[in-house]
């Protein structure tokens, strides 16, 4: 008998049979219990829409990424990382390799970015692993192409980029380590008209990047 008290004291239905007032109303407990299973219903209905939607826009994002890839490895300096991830996103590189992916959480990355790191693949290739990773993309069908004036570098403006293109940028100032320049497929550089000699790392990047881009929309 006790344990049967003891049921009825957790069985929270017992009195659903009884009338109830809901919002001024008087309704058996049954009515308003389908009624609350239908508003849960509705909205289990629309969260399953809206995770639907979601879903469909991040793969027409995935779907739309050009199939190319910037390695900045050899770059170093937080405001281009930044710059080159919000210049990658903006033209939807199928992802961007830096040697340290901790970089996004820095400040000054965060403030330049604008957030692009979250929705921009991000690799982590450090210094040593650059030839093994470019080799690795090769054998996947990429060219490799270096962004460095040597004596054999085409002029960007003259140069048809491959749809899958694997862009390698160079250290500030240094540009691209000869045994890297070794296992490039070729070297693109930026006809230039004034003094300086070169440009900063992400402008020359970015320029790189919407030229690649631009071609891809022609050929579409």
């Amino acid at each position: 008998q006790d344990v049967l008290n003891f049921q009825k004291k957790i069985t929270p239905y017992r009195n659903f049979d009884q009338p109830l007032n809901v919002g001024g109303h008087s309704v058996v407990g049954d009515d308003y219990i389908s009624r609350l299973l239908l508003d849960l219903e509705g909205d289990d209905q629309q969260l399953d829409l809206a995770l639907e939607s979601r879903n469909h826009a991040v793969e027409t994002i995935k779907q739309s990424q050009q199939q190319l890839i910037v390695v900045a490895s050899l770059v170093d300096r937080i405001p281009n990382l930044a710059g080159l991830t919000r210049t990658c996103e903006i033209f939807k590189a199928v992802g961007l390799a830096v040697a340290d992916k901790s970089i996004i959480e820095d400040k000054q990355f965060r403030l330049i970015s604008v957030t692009a790191e979250k929705w921009l693949p991000m690799m982590e290739v450090p210094v040593n692993s650059v030839k093994v990773f470019l080799e690795k993309k090769r054998l996947e069908g990429y060219s490799v192409i270096g962004l460095e004036q040597t004596a054999n570098s085409k002029p960007l403006d003259h140069f048809s980029f491959p749809s899958k293109t694997v862009l390698v940028l160079g250290r500030e100032k240094e540009g691209i380590p000869v045994d890297i320049i070794h296992v490039l497929d070729a070297c693109v550089e930026i006809p230039q008209l004034g003094i300086v000699r070169s440009l900063n790392v992400h402008v020359s990047g970015a320029i790189a990047v919407w030229e690649y881009t631009r071609q891809q929309r022609i050929a579409t």
